[in-house]
């Protein structure tokens, strides 16, 4: 995604007073997680607790807090038709007013949050990797599009990391344990290879190859005849099985990313940092409040 410790930075630079409104405490059901935090200047918010009337309630009480010259506030809150929410859990907040050090302990948690991404490797620039790319950058992901054309990667216009790689298997060895990487490249036989390479890693967290069920077949015994009888049981392919036969680009990179997004996260769902890498993206931060219903 882009940086959105940069962003964070940005807006902590440019608001003047900002009141950081974070969750301390969350009993039942709760939009958020406990840690998630928000920072609200008189004009303008970066990040989200949730949206709806819970983030509407503590942005009234944070820019009162800016008009009043108040330092600290404790709320807790409901979720309830008392405010119009039907959660049915309970979430107390802390909202302060920071100061420089506070400021520089939250681009230190945006920064450790941004360095623990996972790390999503598209291997193929073309169509679908490139489609893949415009969706990803939008997510709490590292990705990393490659390939062997230059030509191919200079047309990926998404804001990800982009290589030309002679030997991608070599990207796919040197990745962080738990990355994911889907392989989607112009050449059947690279597939192979690179598909077998993530494989052999055994700690990906997903493993996706472009193709049909006859292609699946060709890998498995492809893989059983060269690679040392190497299976595919942690294989996903067709990739974004959903059962649509929809196979524009952009159809196909939705439900990739979204097989991805689901492996990513359901190990990793409890102890993710669930710090102010959620903000928007840049440019919508000023000014806008982002709630939702």
């Amino acid at each position: 995604m882009a940086s959105a410790s940069k962003s964070l930075s940005t807006f902590l630079q440019v608001q003047g007073p900002v009141i950081r409104v974070a969750l301390t405490r969350v009993r039942g059901s709760s939009p958020r997680n406990e840690g998630t935090e928000m920072f609200v200047s008189a004009q303008g918010l970066w990040g989200t607790i949730g949206g709806g009337q819970l983030e509407h309630l503590a942005i009234e009480q944070a820019r009162d807090m800016l008009r009043a010259g108040n330092l600290d506030k404790d709320m807790d809150v409901p979720l309830g038709p008392e405010i119009g929410q039907c959660c049915g859990g309970r979430v107390e907040l802390s909202l302060s007013r920071m100061r420089a050090s506070d400021k520089r302990a939250a681009l230190l948690r945006a920064g450790d949050a941004e360095a623990a991404l996972p790390h999503v490797y598209v291997m193929g620039g073309g169509h679908v990797g490139r489609a893949l790319a415009e969706l990803f950058q939008h997510l709490p992901v590292r990705c990393i599009v490659i390939d062997t054309r230059a030509q191919e990667i200079a047309l990926c216009g998404a804001d990800v990391e982009c290589r030309v790689s002679a030997i991608p298997e070599v990207d796919i060895m040197t990745a962080p344990q738990g990355s994911a990487f889907i392989v989607l490249t112009h050449d059947h036989g690279l597939d192979f290879l690179l598909t077998s390479a993530a494989l052999e890693r055994g700690d990906a967290c997903y493993v996706g190859m472009i193709g049909s069920g006859t292609k699946r077949t060709k890998f498995r015994n492809w893989a059983r005849k060269h690679c040392d009888g190497q299976t595919i049981e942690h294989l996903n392919c067709p990739i974004g099985a959903s059962g649509s036969r929809d196979k524009r680009p952009s159809v196909i990179a939705s439900f990739v990313v979204a097989e991805v997004m689901a492996e990513l996260t359901s190990e990793t769902a409890a102890t993710a940092p669930y710090g102010p890498l959620d903000a928007p993206a840049s440019g919508q931060h000023q000014g806008q409040q982002g709630i939702s219903g």
